[in-house]
């Protein structure tokens, strides 16, 4: 006689089980610092947006921005035209008028990111040591 009994047994559902865990034990490192990524993207972002800026500036007066700022703020020279992303900050000093450095910081992680424009190797480019 056959019997009519539809279903899985005990040992394929654990075996199932069992795939999904080791897929999961894969998959899960790999996403695991995927905000800290996206938080050094938009550091990133506006220390590039801010050389855009920058150099507006520079191209307008021959000069970079010569105060020590907080960009994105109320402190910004109203010249300069830059807002920075939600939770990111950015500072930078010029020294004397012909080069400066900033760093942004974003408030959900403890890195750091730093860019300079006209002093050292890596000119233009942001760091995030």
């Amino acid at each position: 006689m056959k019997s009519n009994k539809k279903g899985f047994t005990l040992i394929e559902l654990l075996i199932v089980v069992v795939i999904i865990g080791i897929l999961a034990a894969i998959a899960i490192p790999k996403f695991a610092n995927t905000k800290e990524k996206a938080y050094l993207a938009a550091m990133k972002s506006d220390l590039r947006n801010l050389v855009t800026a920058e150099e507006a500036y520079f191209s307008e007066g021959a000069l970079y921005t010569d105060v020590t700022a907080v960009y994105g703020t109320a402190t910004t020279p109203a010249a300069l035209k830059y807002s920075t992303s939600t939770g990111v900050s950015v500072s930078g000093t010029a020294t004397a008028g012909i080069s400066f450095v900033a760093t942004a910081t974003h408030t959900a992680t403890t890195k750091t990111c730093y860019i300079a424009v006209g002093v050292g190797t890596q000119e233009g480019e942001p760091l995030c040591p």
